[in-house]
């Protein structure tokens, strides 16, 4: 097994990172993603190309801007996530935090306003304002009456209700009052009812230990704590003032008087972007500029060196995907009829699943890594279940006569399309099992079906040539295209849904766009003309990796449609390659019974084509 080499430990990015700034870029190239500088690019040493071959100098520009200037580091083995623990969403006090950030936001921008609809429309209206003044007389008048059963009542009300620290003060009254009445035997069940599971509650170190005590004692004032204790209606009277004391102050933050710190929310958005790229694997050594906050940062760069070499099925692996978009894990699917988990950082096999009775053609994966879905030759696509320690089968799907070639999670994950040998492509529904609806006018084998973004289309590609769109509600096929002169082998679609990439036993693979149904570019260099199934997917927005029978892993520019990159080490057919984000790192799968996990190397030339040799 391959290792991965030692590069310098820690993050370029520490000591900028407080200073940190969003700026918009300048570039009108939408797929930059780090800035250098015209001396960083000059000293990166470029090779001049054949300037004229349009296509070669388009390539070697778009060269230029790929071979970023970063820094391999391995990902962090844990540090805080940002989930739903680190603060509570519904908490009153947060919710006014971010109106009031949001508020100060609209001011120094000038949308006044809107600011003001939404000063309106935050304000406790004047019904709920009256109603909350009924229910704050209604309960002083009940603590002083001693009416303990209406201050019951009121405290299911939002005005006490989240405080369970007056709460706390309510009980601790009426508890005394038994005392003071000396009964004896409601004191002591009030104390274990209502008491005892507030004691953190207690306002003094021994308080709780002192109320017990006072179950035996002569008078209150006998507990260090009580000793100041002034008889039932004064007790009532400093409860009373509590309660005003906390409204008050809840009311001083409702009008707005916490202090904001200036640009807060532009603040928190950089720090948010700067713990983004903290924790990407690969650290610029110039600080990106980030032009959009719909997605979160991710590093990328183009792999060019193999990290590891993942070894243990006994025959070819036709299937390879990193698990959820984490990508922790890799799940590999073999011509031995298992399915294989490993690490991405270790290269460790973590589980081997048995159960197909016949070679693994595909494997797909919900978001979270929860669970994994595999399509074999047995006729049959398996659940696998991977929260658990042990991965076990859930759910084993039925209803393909002969090999299921692919199988694809819904965006929902509540389904699954499967397509296979018998020409049909099937939907199912993951919970019971069941086809839920069966796509049928392929005239030969279905390769690939996958899903639009949306959810709401089928996309399959088939022996017949034909890649076919379906209304997954109506069953309809509702566009054909015909324009492949070789079998379909896979289709994918980009995260926007907009284009379209399909591989064909033609030696191409081809980009569509969707709207339009036109090829906008054609991808070649790579060898398909024979085997099952020679696959590509798309990497990042801008590139396109695949397999290819010569036993090499290509890397297609996506808008001049030249090949970047050649990732030799396979020693067999390499079915085909993914990308996961969040790792930065290439996963491969190859007639010589291996996964190989690829990554960029900062001591490795750049760029490794057959014609060219481009230094980092």
């Amino acid at each position: 097994m391959d290792h991965t080499p030692d590069h310098a430990e820690g993050s370029l990015l520490t000591d900028h990172l407080r200073d940190l700034t969003i700026k918009d870029s300048t570039s009108n190239d939408d797929d930059l993603t780090f800035q250098s500088s015209t001396d960083d690019v000059q000293q990166q040493s470029l090779p001049l190309w054949n300037r004229e071959s349009v296509s070669q100098s388009a390539t070697a520009r778009r060269r230029r801007r790929l071979a970023m200037n970063t820094q391999h580091t391995e990902m962090h083995s844990s540090y805080v996530r940002p989930t739903e623990d680190i603060f509570n969403a519904n908490d009153s006090r947060i919710k006014e935090d971010i109106i009031g950030i949001v508020m100060q936001y609209l001011s120094d921008e000038g949308y006044h306003a809107s600011q003001a609809v939404l000063y309106d429309e935050t304000n406790v209206k004047w019904k709920e304002r009256e109603e909350r003044t009924i229910e704050v007389k209604r309960l002083k008048k009940a603590i002083l009456d001693g009416d303990w059963q209406e201050v019951e009542k009121l405290c299911t009300k939002p005005v006490v209700k989240n405080h369970r620290s007056f709460l706390y003060s309510i009980y601790k009254q009426q508890y005394l009052e038994y005392i003071e009445r000396r009964e004896i035997q409601k004191a002591f069940t009030f104390l274990n009812k209502r008491l005892k599971p507030l004691e953190h509650l207690q306002t003094k170190p021994n308080e709780f230990k002192d109320l017990c005590y006072l179950l035996t004692a002569k008078s209150i004032q006998e507990a260090p704590s009580f000793k100041n204790w002034e008889g039932i209606m004064g007790a009532r009277e400093n409860l009373v003032d509590q309660l005003q004391s906390m409204l008050e102050f809840e009311t001083a933050d409702r009008n707005g008087n916490r202090y904001i710190p200036p640009n807060r929310l532009l603040t928190l958005l950089r720090q948010a972007v700067a713990y983004q790229i903290e924790f990407s694997r690969y650290h610029p050594k110039v600080a990106p500029a980030v032009n959009s906050l719909l997605e979160n940062y991710t590093s990328f760069v183009i792999p060019n060196a193999s990290s590891r070499t993942l070894m243990g099925h006994r025959k070819n692996v036709k299937c390879v995907e990193f698990i959820g978009e984490e990508g922790r894990e890799i799940v590999s699917g073999s011509s031995d009829n298992t399915l294989r988990i490993w690490g991405t950082e270790t290269g460790e096999c973590h589980a081997i699943l048995e159960g197909h009775r016949s070679r693994i053609w595909d494997v797909s994966t919900t978001a979270q890594g929860r669970s994994v879905a595999s399509a074999s030759g047995d006729g049959t696509v398996k659940i696998w279940n991977l929260k658990d320690t042990l991965p076990i089968c859930a759910q084993t799907l039925t209803g393909h006569s002969g090999d299921v070639y692919s199988t694809r999670y819904h965006p929902n994950e509540s389904h699954i399309v499967t397509g296979g040998y018998d020409k049909t492509v099937r939907l199912f529904d993951i919970v019971t099992g069941t086809t839920v609806k069966t796509f049928s006018g392929h005239q030969l084998a279905v390769t690939k079906t996958i899903f639009n973004p949306l959810g709401n289309l089928v996309v399959s590609g088939s022996k017949d040539n034909t890649i076919k769109f379906w209304d997954i509600v109506s069953g309809l096929c509702i566009r054909t295209i015909s324009s492949h002169l070789g079998e379909v082998t896979s289709v994918e679609m980009n995260s926007s849904g907009t284009y379209l990439l399909s591989s064909s036993k033609d030696n191409s693979n081809r980009l569509w766009d969707v709207r339009m149904v036109r090829p906008i570019q054609k991808l070649k260099g790579h060898q398909n003309t024979s085997k099952n199934f020679i696959r590509a997917k798309f990497a990042d927005n801008n590139l396109i990796v695949g397999g290819s029978e010569d036993g090499v892993v290509y890397i297609w520019d996506q808008e001049t449609g030249e090949v970047l990159q050649k990732l030799r080490g396979h020693n067999g057919v390499v079915y085909e390659a993914g990308w996961n984000a969040k790792q930065g790192m290439l996963a491969s799968c190859s007639d010589d019974q291996t996964v190989k996990v690829w990554y960029y190397d900062e001591k490795v030339n750049l760029f490794i084509t057959k014609t060219h040799t481009q230094k980092k």
